[in-house]
Order: structure tokens, then C-alpha cells, then sequence
């Protein structure tokens, strides 16, 4: 058998050799004279997968390992008889503690306290429904949106899009979808910016194009974090330079996460394959016990990491790409000793 991987994906030969022969490469030199050949294609975020791609291919398999799903054409693959399998879920842990860092820093610059602020959530799957547990342990007020998730739920406690907008704090955790009864393409645009204003901090640690850029370049804001960008890499850059946090879209980019892509997509074809699983692939991240010596949240959080020097590492946009393929090491809060309560749930 014959596999394609994205070089980005996590430990691509520690985990996928038992299954044949791999060729890795970058994900956005993949395209369908290289992957003609192959029975598998594993990829990270920057392969279109469609029919251009895949068509006269023998892929049989297409697994992705990381959450995001609007560079893959699953209608395409159902209708051919490929098996698609997506990590939904594997970098949310990541993703929550990137915010819930950043509104502490922000908490500190601005000299307010965090637990009398309202954070609204748009979009409580898998990053959302973690950041609200967080934030709830820490004693900040949450504001629920996610109408899909609410018409099929019955959930009370959700609030409508208008009233999370209106929040002190208001990050953005959805898919990019164009279609359906809510799409999520520019959902904040034109007709509701408006409830944005100079106290905001927003936050799109979602989707590029979840947010109108256009509009929210011209709109003032007490701070924008932005993580999640239109045309990447060829990112705005008066967003950018205004930015408290203006990275590369790198929030979910902990080892943990990485790790966690790569596993799910290594289980599904597993499945696929009527392979057993090595169970030795469980124990690949094994940092030791690493110990904080901070004594209080905000620091140990900077101990752990300190997402600023993203912003900084970019500050040249042509290091977008670069600094996201040779991203530092960064291992997520259940990893640590501290001396006071990490918020881990």
C-alpha cells in the first residue's frame, strides 16, 4: 500500500509506516500528479482535496488531521467511494487555553478583572463547549451561541447571535460554511458589526472569512486577537499591525494537538483496514513531568507559553508559513505541576 501525508502531519512515519510505503511533502505542493499513484492521502489543512485533486486517482482513503473541514470536498468523496475521516476535536483543548491565556494578559494590560466580563461563544462544538468549561471554572460569565446546536438540542441557557455579540469579550469558534440554514460565512458582517464597539476585545480563533475583515479593519475595538485569517497567508495587514495578538493560525498548534490529528486519522484507518492498532503509538508525547514555578495564573500561563512571540515571529508576513511548519514546542496544561489550580477540564 501506497500513502501520501502532508510532511506537517505529527510523527507521519512513527505512525503510519506499519501500513506501506509513505511519501511526505509539503501540503500545498500535493496535488493530483503526486497523489495519482496512491492508495491514501493523509493531509493537514493546506490541501484542497476535491475532484481536480483526486480524480484518476486510486486514493481509497483520505484522512485529515486537523479539525477544520472547508478544504475538503466531502460530497465529492461520498459520491466516489472514498472513506473520509476528519479530527474533529483534536486540537480543542489547544484552542481554549490560547483564549483563555490571552483574555488573562488582557486582563492585566487593561487592569480589569476577568470574572466581571461576559465572554460570548459563537459556536459551541467541540473548542466552544471546552472554552466555556474553562471560563466557567475561572468565574467568567458565558454567552452561548450556536443555533444548530440549539434547534437540535432544545438548549435554554443559549442565547441568540445578537446577544453574544454584545458581550465584553466575543470569540468566534465556528466551521467556514457557505450553505445550510446557518452559514457561517461572514456571520459577522455589515447588518450586526454594530454591536461591536470600542470596549470589544474579539477574538477569530475559528475560520478566515467568519468575520467580515473588511468591515472590522475600519471598526474600533478595545483589542482584536486574530488567529484565524482571510487569504492566508496573504493576511490584511492593517489587522495585523493593530492587533493585540495577530499569529498565524496557530492556536491549535500544541504538540498534544498535533499528537491527537495524526492519532484519530492512524485509528480510522486502522478501522478501514481491519488493521490492529500498536498500542506503543499511545505513548509517543512524553514530556516527563515539566513544573511551573510561577505562583500565580497569569504567569504560570506565560510559562507555559507565551503566545506574543507568535505575533512577533510574524511580523514579517512572508514568515507565515514558515514559523507555522517549524511552530515551537508547546505542550498543553494537563502536562504541568503547579503551585495553584490550572483551569483544566
Amino acid at each position: 500500500m501506497k500513502l501520501i501525508i502532508d510532511d506537517a502531519c505529527y510523527a507521519y512515519n512513527e505512525i503510519f509506516s506499519q501500513f506501506g510505503e509513505i511519501t511526505a511533502m509539503a501540503g500545498r505542493d500535493i496535488n493530483a500528479a503526486s497523489v495519482k499513484n496512491y492508495d491514501v492521502l493523509i493531509v493537514r489543512s493546506r490541501t484542497q482535496v476535491n475532484e481536480q485533486l483526486l480524480k484518476g486517482s486510486s486514493i481509497k482513503f483520505v484522512g485529515s488531521t486537523v479539525a477544520g473541514l472547508d478544504h475538503v470536498d466531502q460530497d465529492y468523496l461520498k459520491k466516489n467511494n472514498i472513506k473520509f475521516f476528519s479530527a474533529q476535536g483534536c486540537n480543542s483543548m489547544a484552542v481554549a487555553e490560547f483564549v483563555i491565556s490571552t483574555i488573562l494578559n488582557l486582563a492585566d494590560k487593561h487592569n480589569f478583572n476577568y470574572q466581571d466580563k461576559t465572554l460570548g461563544i459563537v459556536g459551541v462544538g467541540n473548542v466552544g463547549s471546552r472554552l466555556a468549561a474553562k471560563a466557567e471554572l475561572l468565574g467568567i460569565k458565558t454567552l452561548l451561541n450556536d443555533p444548530i446546536r440549539q434547534d437540535n438540542e432544545n438548549l435554554t441557557n443559549f442565547v441568540d447571535l445578537d446577544t453574544a455579540l454584545c458581550a465584553d469579550i466575543v470569540t468566534f469558534h465556528t466551521p467556514l460554511t457557505f450553505d445550510g440554514q446557518y452559514p457561517s460565512f461572514k456571520l459577522l458582517n455589515q447588518a450586526n458589526f454594530h454591536h461591536i464597539n470600542e470596549k470589544t476585545i474579539l477574538f477569530n480563533a475559528a475560520r478566515g472569512g467568519v468575520i467580515d475583515e473588511q468591515i472590522w479593519e475600519k471598526t474600533q475595538t478595545l483589542e482584536n486577537v486574530i488567529d484565524c485569517w482571510e487569504n492566508e497567508p496573504n493576511i490584511n495587514k492593517n489587522l495585523q499591525q493593530s492587533a493585540y495578538i495577530a499569529s498565524p493560525h496557530i492556536a491549535g498548534h500544541s504538540v498534544d494537538a498535533k499528537f491527537m490529528g495524526s492519532f484519530m486519522v492512524y485509528e480510522a484507518l486502522c478501522d478501514f483496514l481491519g488493521e490492529k492498532q500498536q498500542e506503543s503509538i499511545k505513548n509517543l508525547i512524553n514530556p516527563g513531568v515539566l513544573t511551573l514555578k510561577s505562583e500565580n495564573l497569569l504567569d504560570c500561563l506565560n510559562e507555559i507559553y507565551n503566545f506574543k512571540q507568535d505575533t512577533v515571529a510574524i511580523k514579517n508576513i512572508e514568515n507565515f508559513e514558515i514559523y507555522r511548519r517549524n511552530y515551537p514546542i508547546r505542550y498543553e496544561w494537563p502536562h504541568y505541576l503547579s503551585k495553584i489550580p490550572l483551569p483544566i477540564v
